[in-house]
């Protein structure tokens, strides 16, 4: 069976409970798919780098979310979630990559 790039989860999950709340008009919906997808992404890193970097890269993931609301505020909120889901991306990435 073939993973799914730690990367890749971790932004699909900041894009898509986003992308939920809005379309369904249901936040806690949205944050059901944040966080069901952040958990997944959570499990990867765990078995890719160990419980450090699980903390580490979940502690990320938790703050690209709260980051993203204010800078929704300067630069709209489509492009703060791509902005903190290519970030979240790129450091899930440089963290897990050679591992």
């Amino acid at each position: 069976m073939r993973r799914i790039p730690s990367p890749a989860v971790a932004a699909v999950g900041l894009v898509g409970g986003y992308a939920v709340a809005r379309w369904t008009k249901k936040r806690p919906l949205g944050g059901v798919v944040l966080a069901g997808v952040g958990a997944v992404a959570v499990r990867e890193w765990q078995q890719v780098g160990g419980g450090k970097v699980a903390a580490g890269l979940g502690a990320a993931y938790v703050a690209a979310f709260a980051g993203s609301h204010p800078l929704a505020k300067k630069i709209g909120a489509w492009p703060a979630v791509f902005s903190v889901a290519g970030g979240m991306a790129a450091a899930s990435w440089a963290v897990t990559r050679g591992k």
